[in-house]
């Protein structure tokens, strides 16, 4: 298929890419490169430099034709949405708008979309699967909750059909080496041990050790990125095969804490990576961890990257690669 990325260039996109290109699709990204990296980009895809808040680049590039389309521009930092809902509002929930209806007036209505396990807040119980209630505790999940919802109405109103990829925390590289572009300024934790580790940062800053889990730190369900990439092509295939829409939770079916993470980054990498306890962030719920049995009988999508080892290897071989190279180009 000839599939249009938008957010190619950015951490997850460019592996989603990656992984299209493997299946044979034909690709073209489109970022503003705002947080996407120009080197994450591959030689022989197209690559168009737009905006999805500006509603003529999308019309420009829609008009090109495609068949499908992933979705995986978005403001993504949790904390920074309970602070700055404007800009989540705007880009998120406004950009997906301007991106439907481009997509809608060129006929391309098949799309895979980036969502989140924030859709669902605190849960009511677990593993959390697709039947969950969903009641976001922060407004970044909110926006996300949002398009899926508008994403309905199109389904129902355009013809549009769409799989909704919830997924839990997204970590790890490119296990093969090929992808080492750092994201700029990351909030999440596995990048953020990795500063720390390598003298970027001071420390580490955990926010909460007062949670009810086994340590008193937060427990997440992280999936390799490479995983969820796979996710995204198996995704594409589903609903150009039964043309009908799909919402999945993706996740490793494991939870490890914040502070097990912690503890094997050090294994890992040799490195001590101080670290310290501070107030936890609003919006943060103790423990998530999926379910993914929907996904596996739907997509027949499974986690095979998402181990800690592989998770923290691939990351610090990113890290490792990327500095030496910069060190060299330096010089």
């Amino acid at each position: 298929m000839n599939v249009l990325v938008i957010g190619g260039a950015g951490y997850i996109g460019s592996h989603v890419v990656k992984e299209l290109m493997k299946n044979g699709h034909q690709i073209t990204v489109f970022d503003n490169l705002s947080t996407g990296l120009v080197q994450n980009l591959f030689p022989e895809n197209e690559f168009i430099a737009g905006d999805i808040m500006v509603p003529e680049h999308l019309d420009e590039a829609f008009a090109r034709g495609f068949d499908a389309f992933i979705h995986l521009a978005a403001y993504k930092a949790a904390g920074e949405s309970m602070i700055l809902p404007e800009k989540y509002s705007s880009h998120n929930i406004t950009g997906t708008i301007n991106i439907l209806n481009a997509a809608m007036a060129h006929g391309c209505k098949k799309m895979v979309f980036s969502s989140s396990a924030a859709v669902f807040g605190e849960p009511q119980y677990l593993p959390i699967d697709e039947k969950h209630p969903t009641n976001p505790e922060n407004y970044y999940g909110y926006t996300k909750l949002a398009i899926e919802q508008i994403m309905k109405w199109y389904d129902q109103l355009k013809g549009l059909r769409f799989a909704a990829l919830r997924y839990f925390n997204a970590a790890g590289y490119d296990p093969e080496g090929v992808l080492f572009g750092l994201e700029r300024n990351p909030a999440n934790l596995l990048p953020v041990i990795m500063e720390v580790a390598c003298g970027m940062r001071e420390k580490l800053k955990i926010f909460g050790n007062d949670y009810p889990t086994r340590d008193g730190t937060c427990i997440r369900d992280y999936v390799h990125v490479t995983d969820l990439a796979i996710a995204h092509v198996k995704a594409l295939d589903y609903i150009s095969e039964h043309d009908q829409s799909i919402t999945c939770g993706l996740g490793s079916e494991t939870g490890i804490t914040v502070t097990e993470m912690l503890d094997a980054a050090r294994r890992i990498t040799g490195k001590e990576i101080p670290a310290e306890y501070v107030a936890r962030r609003p919006g943060d719920p103790a423990t998530l961890v999926a379910t993914s049995a929907y996904a596996h009988e739907k997509l027949g999508w499974k986690a095979q990257y998402s181990d800690v080892d592989t998770l923290l290897g691939s990351t610090w071989q990113a890290y490792q690669k990327y500095l030496a190279v910069h060190k060299t180009a330096n010089r």
